[in-house]
């Protein structure tokens, strides 16, 4: 994936550059979290580069100091949030608990994610498939891939031990909780009556209870 100086490209995911100060990193971290809800709320194509400067109270050209263009900053956005999902996920496994336990904390931990991550997940959602196609996004297909592969993965677990039904199909089964979970930042709300808790408490109730052996 080609990269500039001026955006915020981790080394990791291509060549290696000069890391931004403190101050200068506190500002992208800003205007990544005001360009992720415009993303989510509006779309990405629908929003320009204007419009998030607008909302940042900056001139267009100030945003050009940080980012070489919009889609460094969605390229930011989502491979920050699949790395931080990939390791919440690889840290649940490492825990080394039985397949129901965790199951358990791999839907908590995707829950959770609703109330940090709602734009980047509702991002995820929206424009993942167009994204994709692109070699740039390339990487949202293999994340897509080693997420399933560790559900699926736990699930089969759960059938061979006894724990979960041996009627269910771990992929379909996979598919129904990932649409199930990652809908859900469509409806919530932060700071509304209905506290991530309570949800949490209810998708946990539903679906561990769904595949678990009585």
């Amino acid at each position: 994936m080609a990269s500039s100086g001026r955006t915020t490209r981790r080394a990791s995911k291509g060549k290696s550059e000069t890391r931004p100060r403190r101050g200068e990193a506190v500002r992208q971290a800003e205007l990544l979290a005001i360009a992720a809800d415009l993303f989510a709320d509006r779309g990405y194509v629908a929003t320009t580069v204007r419009d998030i400067a607008d909302e940042a109270g900056i001139l267009s050209g100030s945003l050009y100091h940080h980012f070489d263009s919009k889609e460094s900053m969605i390229d930011e956005i989502l491979s920050t949030f699949l790395e931080q999902t990939l390791s919440s996920y690889e840290a649940v496994i490492a825990e080394g608990k039985g397949p129901k336990e965790t199951f358990e904390g791999l839907v908590r931990t995707s829950l959770e994610s609703m109330v940090e991550s709602r734009s980047a997940i509702l991002i995820y959602q929206n424009e993942g498939r167009f994204l994709a196609a692109q070699p740039r996004f390339s990487y949202l297909t293999g994340a897509h891939e080693k997420f399933e592969k560790m559900w699926t993965d736990v699930l089969k677990k759960g059938v061979k031990s006894g724990e979960f039904r041996d009627t269910i199909d771990p992929k379909l089964v996979y598919r129904l909780v990932r649409d199930t979970v990652w809908t859900a930042p469509r409806w919530y709300r932060p700071g509304g009556s209905l506290k991530p808790e309570k949800i949490i408490g209810q998708y946990l109730a539903v679906l561990v209870d769904g595949v678990s052996k009585h």
